[in-house]
């Protein structure tokens, strides 16, 4: 316990920790400024040394096996609060910049995601049973950030229309015109397309789960002759599109692959046409996949800095003719699904079992809080191969959305 106590004494300075050992001994820490309390239970030996070496992924392991535990009323969501209101003064621990240099060599490869190991990933997390994110998703299973008028009052139903609304009337699209998707989803945003303007969208994903349920959804929408869902991945695709539309894929390239990534995108671009690129960034400079995110959720996943996007644009000419930066969207969509998970947990562990429900709750309280407090957003892009292919004004955009939601609200 000496090595985990020396490490929170400096490590929580807002709220209060109390923790039991495994021997039974209370330890307190914190106390000197507002914030958090929360009591916690250790019941297995040796844990304190392992929760000191490695925090962020021991304690996630540790609640999901049951060795810690909360009493009093807390929870992991109150522990990751904890840590989330003290995390600089986490990473400033000499054991911790330590390993967070490690981690940044070993970096690229963690994120390694050539054909077949991105399938492989991609697999891990999203050929989980649809009916367990049916429990927390809104009705169209919108798996990305949605986008909130009133973060207050809106539903998540109504922001996510809101964010397909928002990300269509930047694409200008006709009927006739053609999009390539690349990573559908259950084909939400691609349907959503087809039913509003008429276009012609061939998406591809490299999860069969989700492509079966996207063909589902797209027939009981009607739009099957305008849709077409692919199994392939996005450099083994060919043609050339008037628009090109990417929602949270790219941080599923990896650092190694942003070349490859934008590389396709304009080469699938007709001359006068151009990309939407939805993605989770940080406003920070380049770092790391968390531990526990990349063992157990997203494999081979990494948000990228701004200065790695534009890099990587620069290397393959490309316009970046409009950025648009959602600062607190993403937190406000956590949040709705962390509470719908939490209602539906009793459903949830009847498709898989408790150990699977404890670390769904790890994964969902903590990506939440990286977007209160940590360096994450979501960046819109519109990039294009030509400096005229993008009207010179924003007005086009944000005309047509006001329009399209006055229509649907009168």
């Amino acid at each position: 316990m000496f090595l985990l106590a020396g490490l929170l004494e400096k490590f929580i300075k807002n709220g209060t920790l109390r923790l039991y050992d495994a021997s039974g001994k209370l330890h307190s820490f914190g106390g000197k400024l507002p914030g958090p309390s929360v009591t916690a239970r250790i019941h297995k030996a040796g844990l304190e040394t392992r929760l000191f070496l490695n925090p962020e992924l021991r304690a996630g392991e540790a609640y999901m096996d049951g060795d810690l535990t909360f009493e009093d009323g807390s929870g992991v969501a109150d522990l990751l609060m904890l840590f989330s209101v003290n995390r600089s003064t986490l990473k400033s621990h000499g054991s911790q910049k330590l390993l967070r240099k490690l981690w940044r060599g070993l970096r690229r490869w963690h994120q390694a995601n050539p054909v077949g190991t991105a399938a492989k990933n991609a697999r891990h997390h999203y050929d989980v049973s649809t009916e367990l994110y049916r429990l927390f998703l809104d009705d169209q299973m919108q798996y990305s950030c949605a986008y909130f008028h009133d973060p207050e009052n809106d539903t998540l139903e109504q922001a996510q229309r809101y964010k397909l609304i928002h990300a269509t009337t930047k694409l200008q699209l006709k009927p006739g015109m053609t999009v390539c998707e690349i990573g559908s989803g259950w084909g939400g945003f691609a349907i959503h397309i087809a039913r509003s303007t008429g276009a012609r969208v061939v998406a591809i994903n490299v999860s069969p789960e989700q492509i079966r349920a996207a063909r589902e959804h797209a027939a009981a929408a009607g739009v099957s002759d305008l849709v077409e869902f692919r199994e392939i991945d996005y450099r083994n695709l060919e043609g050339q599109f008037d628009r090109v539309v990417s929602v949270g894929m790219m941080e599923h390239v990896g650092i190694g692959h942003f070349d490859e990534y934008f590389g396709k995108v304009r080469d699938l671009l007709t001359d006068d046409g151009y990309a939407f690129i939805h993605c989770i960034g940080r406003m920070s400079p380049p770092g790391t996949t968390g531990p526990f995110i990349r063992k157990y959720i997203f494999p081979g996943a990494y948000v990228p800095a701004i200065s790695e996007v534009s890099a990587a644009l620069e290397r393959n000419g490309l316009w970046n003719a409009d950025t648009e930066i959602l600062r607190l969207h993403y937190y406000y969509t956590i949040k709705h699904w962390r509470q719908r998970f939490a209602q539906n947990r009793d459903k949830a562990k009847a498709i898989y079992d408790e150990r699977f429900c404890r670390m769904w709750e790890f994964y969902l309280a903590a990506v939440e809080l990286e977007f209160l407090h940590g360096s994450h957003m979501v960046f819109q892009l519109l990039l294009a191969r030509t400096r005229e292919a993008v009207p010179i004004r924003r007005d086009f955009m944000i005309d047509a959305e006001r329009h399209e939601i006055a229509r649907l609200t009168n």
